[in-house]
């Protein structure tokens, strides 16, 4: 192009060579040959370098990182149709117990509804997992042991939930040393609530079987099952999101256990956070984990957390922090 003159083109294509800028053609208006422009426009105006978008070795999308809309647009960019990415790993979940039915049932008298495989196939997809939920299974020692079988055929790893404490129908930890080596390597933890926590593995593939207890289920999938889960899921290590805060009342572990104390947090009149525990001896009541925003941790040696002190939280929805920060 000689100076002077002007040449169309649409959004996107290539500049003209000798052309230095681009003028939007609503600023324009053509009278024969000629182009009037009722807009200034300086040199380098609505043009888009090639490559200022994209460096060449430029690192574009980092290890570990969730597609999303945005990140397949920069792969369309590049001219890929297709990358390496992490296997999500399926997780099988199994609910225990003569007691419970399946929601969406007629629920008999005595019988609780099936919390558990619920909760943790929202828990495992929240982190990178795919759930697959095999229903609920009787404490019955053949049945349980088919049913663990299919959870190793067909899954990364396997969680089960209840048959693990101390009565005549919790077998899974007698079932799962049947099944493989080295089987059972963690028979019970010494922690509050969750403390009949057992977990197992079968030639390479990790067993967690938990307690029945709906709200013991998710603190110990955060504590132990989560990680992992997003390890394998190729998010690499989680970094938990923490708050200080000051406890509305006074704060009893249980003897010789680290407790995990299940709190809401909101700002008093003068700004301050407080952490205030939900109701005790609630642990089967999925409400009380409903209402939770995090948990704070009181070691086996301590004798209690006085009121006002200061302690850590660690939240369940890091949206709460913004929240609380909003406030």
């Amino acid at each position: 192009m000689q100076k002077g003159t002007a040449a169309q083109i649409v959004t996107g294509a290539p500049m003209p060579e000798g052309a230095d800028s681009v003028v939007m053609i609503e600023y324009t208006v053509q009278k024969d040959q000629r182009i009037l422009v009722h807009s200034s426009v300086s040199k380098g105006e609505n043009v888009m370098r090639a490559g200022s978008d994209i460096r060449e070795g430029e690192t574009s999308l980092r290890r570990g990182t969730v597609l999303s809309s945005h990140e397949i647009g920069v792969l369309a960019a590049l001219g890929l149709d297709r990358v390496d990415v992490f296997k999500r790993p399926r997780v099988a979940i199994i609910s225990t117990g003569a007691e419970v039915v399946e929601p969406g049932k007629p629920l008999p008298s005595g019988k609780i509804y099936d919390i558990n495989a619920h909760t943790l196939s929202a828990a495992v997809a929240e982190c990178g997992g795919e759930p697959l939920n095999l229903g609920i299974v009787p404490d019955q020692t053949d049945r349980m042991k088919a049913a663990l079988k299919k959870a190793l055929s067909q899954a990364d790893i396997t969680i089960t939930s209840g048959g693990v404490s101390v009565g005549p129908t919790d077998i899974i930890p007698k079932v799962l040393n049947t099944l493989g080596k080295p089987g059972v390597i963690v028979y019970g933890i010494v922690i509050r609530p969750g403390k009949p926590t057992t977990m197992a593995v079968i030639d390479g593939k990790p067993v967690f079987s938990l307690p029945g207890h709906p709200t013991s289920v998710l603190l110990i999938f955060h504590l132990f099952v989560r990680p992992i889960v997003a390890k394998m899921s190729g998010k690499g290590v989680e970094h938990p999101v923490i708050v200080r805060a000051a406890t509305s009342e006074r704060l009893f572990p249980a003897k010789g256990r680290r407790t995990f104390v299940t709190v809401t947090l909101k700002r008093d009149r003068s700004g301050k956070i407080l952490a205030s525990p939900v109701p005790t001896g609630l642990s089967g009541a999925i409400t009380t984990s409903a209402k939770a925003d995090g948990f704070t941790e009181i070691h086996e040696d301590q004798q209690f957390v006085d009121a006002g002190e200061t302690v850590t939280v660690q939240l369940f929805k890091p949206d709460k922090y913004y929240k609380l920060i909003k406030e």
